[in-house]
């Protein structure tokens, strides 16, 4: 199955919503073409005041589905990935009303990354954060990934989560201010609805300017960095990474 992300609007609130929970809403490129088109008609569509972010089931997004990689031949493909990532990315992070990502279970890779793009950020007890491809598939992220997980978590919690491969949980999360506030699964629903409509009654250009001037101060170096995922999606423990992944095994790293 592909999966789906879905729009919905009741009001001014527009709520997107990942749909693929056989496979923990991991993204196939079905759904991250569902999420630009739904970010582009949030953007065209007039009176929408907040946009929120959630899965189906038990996790927000686990991540891309790693099936799309198997056909990568060299460091090209990675560059094209990326760069097509993050222009998904950059659509919710650009969106001009206030987000919110609603998270329970696991938020990893490509989860991280869009929740990483909303404004603010719920979680309950059992949410996982993490990007453990240094354990994984041995492959990188695009330079703009790397700068907004430093944004909102600081270097030495991006440092340990990608050299250790380990998972935050929603209290470390929370400590980092990554995540507002963890709330029982009981009441993220309640508390969701609370800050969407706090968020409706403020100010709406007041909101976009100031999204808008933090993203400038985030993206105000331009970092190139095509070199290093040419070497991480070209190399030979990028491919075993993949095959062992979807073998289920644990891969044996050459460093080649």
């Amino acid at each position: 199955m592909t999966g789906a992300v879905h729009f919905k609007r009741d009001g001014a609130i527009a709520h997107v919503i990942f749909d693929r929970p056989e496979a923990r809403n991991a993204m196939t490129w079905a759904m991250y073409e569902e999420l630009g088109s739904i970010c582009e008609r949030i953007r065209a569509e007039p009176g929408i005041r907040v946009a929120t972010f959630r899965g189906v089931g038990q996790s927000f997004v686990a991540g891309t589905d790693i099936q799309q990689f198997v056909d990568f031949k060299s460091g090209e493909d990675g560059i094209n990935y990326e760069r097509r990532m993050e222009e998904f990315l950059a659509s919710v992070d650009r969106l001009p009303c206030p987000t919110l990502a609603i998270i329970d279970g696991w938020c990893v890779g490509g989860g991280l990354a869009i929740a990483a793009c909303c404004d603010l950020r719920i979680a309950t007890p059992t949410a996982s954060f993490g990007v453990p491809i240094a354990r994984t598939l041995g492959n990188c992220l695009s330079i703009g990934n790397y700068a907004r997980l430093v944004a909102e978590l600081g270097v030495g919690r991006v440092k340990r989560i990608l050299l250790t491969g380990e998972m935050l949980s929603a209290h470390e999360a929370r400590e980092a201010g990554f995540v507002a506030e963890v709330v029982d699964p009981g009441t993220i629903d309640k508390r969701a609805a609370e800050l969407v409509q706090r968020l409706a009654q403020n100010a709406p250009i007041t909101m976009r300017v100031s999204k808008e001037a933090i993203r400038r101060v985030i993206t105000a170096l331009r970092l190139e960095g095509d070199d290093l995922i040419r070497e991480c999606y070209g190399s030979q423990d990028f491919k075993h990474g993949v095959q062992a992944f979807l073998s289920k095994r644990k891969p044996e790293w050459s460093g080649q």
